[in-house]
């Protein structure tokens, strides 16, 4: 495929706003995609609902459950983009980091793929890993918090 069509057809991808085009033309096929950056993510809302009470019979007591919300103090690492988060460059490597590593500012956290691509996502501040609060392989959002720096 010339390299001047090839050309054309991003321009046209960048002008219209869609995210993806796909052409076929004889034996050659031409994938082009993007990343749309400065539009915000979709983000999943959690809304709770009341829940109806149900009464115990008088000779048994049901304490009530309130679920705590867990305070976390120190510096969030939040998530900048959506995309699969894992903590290690590869399955059978070792974590970037874990609860209890000492922390740079640069240092490499974990790694989000996002669109086939690998991501490494460093600190932004200086200190001790409090807490992980992404497991591996879990999906994240973007904004999303997935470290606690102390």
């Amino acid at each position: 495929m010339d390299l001047r069509k090839l050309k054309k057809l991003i321009d046209l991808v960048e002008e219209s706003g869609i995210a993806e085009l796909e052409l076929t033309e004889g034996e050659e096929k031409v994938k082009i995609s993007r990343q749309l950056m400065n539009q915000s993510a979709p983000m999943m809302h959690y809304i709770q609902t009341p829940q109806p009470q149900m009464t115990a019979p008088s000779d048994i007591s049901v304490p009530e459950t309130k679920p705590v919300a867990e305070k976390i103090e120190g510096h969030a690492v939040n998530s900048p983009m959506v995309g699969t988060f894992y903590r290690s460059p590869s399955p059978d490597a070792r974590a970037f980091v874990d609860v209890g590593s000492r922390v740079t500012k640069g240092d490499t956290l974990c790694i989000i793929e996002a669109m086939k691509l690998l991501n490494e996502i460093e600190a932004d501040a200086t200190g001790t890993i409090k807490k992980i609060l992404v497991e591996n392989g879990q999906p994240v959002e973007y904004g999303e918090p997935l470290f606690i720096i102390d």
